[in-house]
């Protein structure tokens, strides 16, 4: 096979920004074919092979990228089948710039290759040709629970099920799917893929339970005694929203991202004749710099807003969010207020968001965290006028699992204890993994726990037969 020394990665089609920005459709389009067999040509098949050291469930990246430039599409999805339960998910959201593709060679002297959009595009070409269903394996008789049906329970479950277990995942909301169907907007994570990787674990044998509030409707306790389970994972995120603490942080018009967007993904809140609409007004700031502030303000820009501003108490090379979705939020005219601070939220005569006051600041010695500490710079302070604040902080776990659960221990910031990277719990039987337990963070790192805690879990249930 020859090699594509091109320095560059292939550009990924996409929208144009002017159109994109007035529609939820996905923005990038896709590879061709022809597009997905060059750029698996620039991989150069390194035999201590970086990338998978970079992979969270350890894909065997070359393989399933040398599939590929030899056209065998299919095969290149079973490669990637073999380690991921979500292979068309983590082609789209997944950071591969500080992971896989941050450890490949082609990136010294150059751009990486795309792994991300290979990844993509072979999870895309089974998802339109296959037609063969995947194999049941055989039942072991053991029972798991899982709770929460985002990506690291659903990993968990792909891979107990996998290896024979009876899983059943139970799951708060109407939907399955968690954080990739209420938190990432369609023009970024299309929702009927996201139900199509679910389809596909369901038919390895996986079941479902929606509208299953754990330590509501049923308690751990409960899984255990009378329903048999001998195991239970906790996936269930991270889904408690953050604030600031300032004045007017209650009027009508301040929104929670994590509302905000589940409002407009899980609700379709941008629909004509939506039951839950949202009203953005001409004038949006969203307090926040990761990939969920730039979620809500395109997200706002396409609900119609004329403005829309991003406000981060640090500078541009600061903000957490992923490279690529600073540049499309840029692009698509989303107006960044970095080095700015909001310190009280102002209402108009009926209660609603009139305007927010903010400072500017400057950046000092760098804090615990290693990032620079923000600094109030006097005499600094000015009015944004805007309609809607969107809060953008981050979130922790929901207290009702571990307020529930005899045994079960949380730090200070109410994030489950576990012991090492298996996910084991300080209850036996019970692990643990995601964002209940890191607090918010990337979709790949969770299923890395989930899939961690199915081996550990698998061996804990084998110990005890």
């Amino acid at each position: 096979m020859a090699f594509n020394m091109d320095p560059k990665k292939c550009p990924m089609p996409s929208q144009a920004p002017n159109v994109r920005n007035k529609n939820f459709e996905e923005v990038t389009l896709g590879y061709t074919p022809e597009m997905a067999v060059n750029e698996a040509k620039r991989c150069l098949g390194c035999k201590n092979r970086p990338c998978v050291e970079g992979c969270p469930v350890s894909i065997h990246i070359p393989d399933f990228i040398a599939k590929i430039a030899a056209e065998d599409f299919e095969g290149a999805y079973q490669v990637l089948a073999e380690s991921s339960s979500l292979p068309a998910v983590c082609g789209r959201v997944c950071p591969q710039e500080s992971q896989c593709e941050g450890k490949c060679t082609r990136g010294i002297k150059g751009e990486a290759v795309g792994i991300g959009r290979l990844e993509r595009f072979a999870a895309d070409w089974h998802r339109a040709h296959a037609v063969q269903k995947p194999n049941v394996p055989a039942s072991n008789g053991h029972k798991v629970a899982v709770i929460g049906a985002g990506p690291s329970g659903l990993t968990a479950a792909g891979d107990l099920a996998k290896l024979g277990y009876q899983v059943t995942v139970y799951e708060a909301l109407h939907v399955a799917g968690g954080v990739l169907m209420y938190g990432i907007p369609e023009f970024r994570l299309p929702k009927a893929i996201v139900q199509n990787e679910i389809e596909g674990l369901k038919a390895l044998g996986v079941n479902i339970a929606c509208n299953m509030v754990i330590g509501k409707v049923l308690t751990v306790d409960e899984l255990f005694d009378e329903y048999g389970y001998e195991a239970v994972y906790i996936g269930s995120g991270a889904g408690l929203p953050r604030f600031m603490g300032i004045p007017g942080e209650s009027l009508k018009g301040v929104y929670s991202a994590n509302e905000f967007l589940t409002r407009s993904n899980l609700m379709k809140a941008y629909r004509p004749g939506s039951k839950t609409p949202i009203t953005v007004g001409k004038n949006v700031a969203v307090v926040g710099g990761g990939n969920v502030a730039m979620d809500a303000a395109r997200s706002a820009k396409r609900l119609g807003a004329e403005n829309v501003y991003i406000v981060y108490r640090r500078g541009m090379a600061e903000l957490p969010a992923r490279k690529e979705e600073v540049e499309h939020a840029e692009e698509e005219g989303i107006v960044f207020k970095t080095l700015c601070n909001p310190t009280k939220i102002e209402p108009d005569e009926n209660g609603c968001v009139k305007s927010m006051d903010c400072v500017e600041m400057t950046l000092g010695e760098p804090d615990a965290s290693g990032r620079r500490r923000p600094i109030v710079k006097e005499g600094s302070d000015f009015t944004l006028d805007v309609e809607t604040v969107i809060m953008s902080l981050g979130t922790s776990p929901n207290p009702l699992l571990r307020t529930t659960t005899p045994g079960l221990d949380a730090d200070r910031h109410g994030c489950l204890v576990t012991d090492g990277e298996d996910g084991k719990t300080t209850r036996e039987g019970v692990y643990a993994g995601g964002d209940a337990v890191t607090g918010a963070a990337t979709v790949i790192k969770a299923m890395g726990a989930g899939k961690a805690a199915a081996k550990a879990i698998d061996e804990f249930i084998r110990s005890k037969t």
